[in-house]
């Protein structure tokens, strides 16, 4: 029995030799500017930063504005902005983002969305660029509101751009979980008519349905629950569920979500029959089809990148008489991406036999560019620590100092040859746990942070660190840039960020800006010892371009002439 699966996509007129190869976080972006968006936001963080960019190189063209934000959660708030006055908005960001953004996006499935609101949020299976392999499918299921998971780059394309009528449908934000194989993968892109009307502001939305006082947020809880049988049911028969089915009783039957159906598809031709199979490819996922296949076959396998999402669900809903493996069960690996290899071991297919090479390569653990500042800025650090150490003769004046990291390139100053930090656990938290070593009585401690990282979620940290002058050294790492992600540009230069760490309050006496060089690292040792020695909060920022960020500048400048570089907001209004 067939299900039709992506039989209902519109006819595409446009030539297929004329396709664009895209990226899917481009087929995503492309999606968003043919829908007509009239703003996107984002914060930058692999493997979603492709996707703000690919809409700022067009978005003059299209009257879009596209800005790097602060942190995901003011670009979350910016995009919910937009759609309050009724313009489609896009809002992007990597996985452990959404943990910054849940606030707003958590409450904005209560409120009526008026303009279209999709949140692209790219996961990172196999942490390639993350601290987790979480899984943005749970938490689009915790705010209740539609997800869609594409397998291809068109597919990629074809949700996001049903996804915004969607959102209006059903006055809801939509998400669209990608993952890093889709985004960072190239396939042809055959996009659909592009649809200009909905970057002007409308009337503004409903007061009563954009605020949640307690007595708003109730009625508006319980007409979110009451529209779940109907998205439900728009999920269940979207072309991106189907499968096919046996007549017969079949031994085993498989799901697929998202990425997954292309590994069954390269294994299908070396099974011995047809292999009952549902894809889904929207949540909330297929209730009715799901219990169709298990009453057909006897065995289930669920194959999903992330977490066991699908499993969990199919064994609370069937219960005892079909089995079914994945990865909670150990069928399917737990951890990492899904490939062909895990596939075949769960179908039972044998491995393919793997072509062995004599020769083996060393390691090569990631490093520091040469020349780049954060190089310098460590030596002295590690430089302060050894000298502090050896106060007393190393009769233990000093207890072993916390140095506590945080995320950026500089991380990678807890590798060797620098072993220079302690810890790195999520964006800003330097600072805060620097504050608690301190707090708890050990000593000395320092929170190493980068200058947009501390922008992006360091500024809270530091309000308590002023507020209790805690004893304790910030050192901001000042390279001008979100280097780690491809050279974004920092929301604010350190000429506007020292007049707000001394409005916070810290002391002028304590608080430094410094040159890095090479020649100035036994200089930079000596103020962070003595910054060290004082017993409260200090802070010193220090300052140096990110060595790939200025030859990038001079490559554009290279190629733009006479005209000069083109913005870093390109296409902002």
């Amino acid at each position: 029995m067939s299900l039709g699966l992506l039989e209902e996509l519109p006819v595409r007129r446009t030539d297929k030799a004329r396709a664009p190869l895209l990226l899917g976080d481009e087929a995503a972006a492309l999606a968003a500017i043919h829908a007509g968006i009239g703003v996107a936001y984002a914060y930058p963080g692999t493997p979603s930063t492709e996707i703000l960019e690919f809409v700022q190189t067009h978005a003059a063209d299209h009257g879009i504005t596209a800005h790097w934000c602060a942190n995901e959660k003011t670009a979350y708030e910016q995009a919910l902005g937009a759609s309050m006055v009724g313009v489609r908005a896009l809002v992007s960001m990597k996985q452990v983002g959404l943990n910054v953004a849940m606030d707003p996006f958590v409450n904005s499935a209560l409120v009526s969305i008026h303009g279209g609101l999709v949140v692209v949020v790219a996961d990172d299976p196999g942490m390639h660029s993350s601290q987790n392999e979480q899984d943005s499918r749970v938490l689009a299921d915790f705010a209740r509101i539609p997800c869609l998971e594409p397998a291809t780059q068109q597919e990629t394309y074809d949700m996001t751009r049903a996804a915004f009528e969607l959102s209006e449908r059903f006055a809801v934000p939509v998400m669209v979980r990608l993952v890093t194989r889709l985004c960072h993968g190239r396939a042809e892109v055959i996009p659909a008519p592009a649809d200009e009307g909905h970057r002007a502001p409308r009337r503004l939305a409903d007061a009563p349905d954009w605020t949640l006082l307690p007595a708003n947020g109730r009625r508006l809880w319980e007409a979110l629950l009451d529209a779940q049988p109907q998205i439900a049911e728009w999920t269940a028969s979207s072309p991106w569920v189907g499968g096919e089915l046996p007549d017969e009783m079949a031994p085993l039957g498989v799901v697929t979500a998202g990425i997954a159906r292309n590994y069954l598809e390269e294994a299908l031709s070396e099974l011995d029959a047809p292999l009952p199979h549902v894809h889904v490819g929207a949540y909330p996922p297929p209730t009715e089809l799901l219990s169709e296949l298990a009453r057909r076959v006897d065995r289930i396998v669920v194959l999903e990148e992330g977490y066991p999402f699908l499993e969990a669900r199919l064994r609370g809903m069937l219960g005892a008489p079909v089995l079914v493996e994945g990865k909670e069960s150990g069928h399917v690996t737990r951890t990492g991406e899904l490939t062909p290899e895990t596939v075949r071991h769960a179908l039972g297919l044998p491995l393919r036999q793997e072509r062995s090479s004599p020769l083996v390569l060393p390691k090569r653990p990631p490093q520091l560019c040469q020349g780049c500042p954060h190089r310098d800025t460590f030596a002295a650090v590690s430089k302060a620590i050894a000298e502090l150490a050896a106060i007393d003769g190393g009769a233990g004046a000093w207890d072993p100092p916390v140095v506590a990291g945080d995320i950026g390139c500089y991380t990678l100053g807890a590798l060797p040859p620098y072993g220079a930090l302690d810890s790195c656990v999520c964006m800003g938290a330097s600072i805060g746990m620097a504050k608690g070593s301190s707090d708890a009585g050990a000593g000395p401690t320092l929170a190493v942070i980068g200058d947009s990282t501390f922008l992006h979620s360091g500024l809270t940290g530091m309000v308590d660190a002023t507020a209790h002058d805690t004893d304790m050294t910030v050192l901001i790492l000042d390279n001008g840039t979100v280097a780690m992600t491809g050279q974004q540009p920092t929301a604010l230069p350190n000429t506007r960020v020292v007049p707000i760490l001394k409005g916070l309050g810290v002391q002028e006496e304590h608080l430094h800006v410094v040159d890095v060089h090479p020649r100035r690292t036994d200089e930079l040792a000596a103020l962070i010892r003595r910054e060290v020695e004082h017993h409260g909060l200090s802070v010193i920022v220090a300052v140096r371009p990110c060595i790939e960020a200025v030859r990038k500048k001079k490559k554009e400048r290279g190629k733009s002439g006479s005209k000069g570089a083109a913005s870093a907001d390109g296409g902002n209004r």
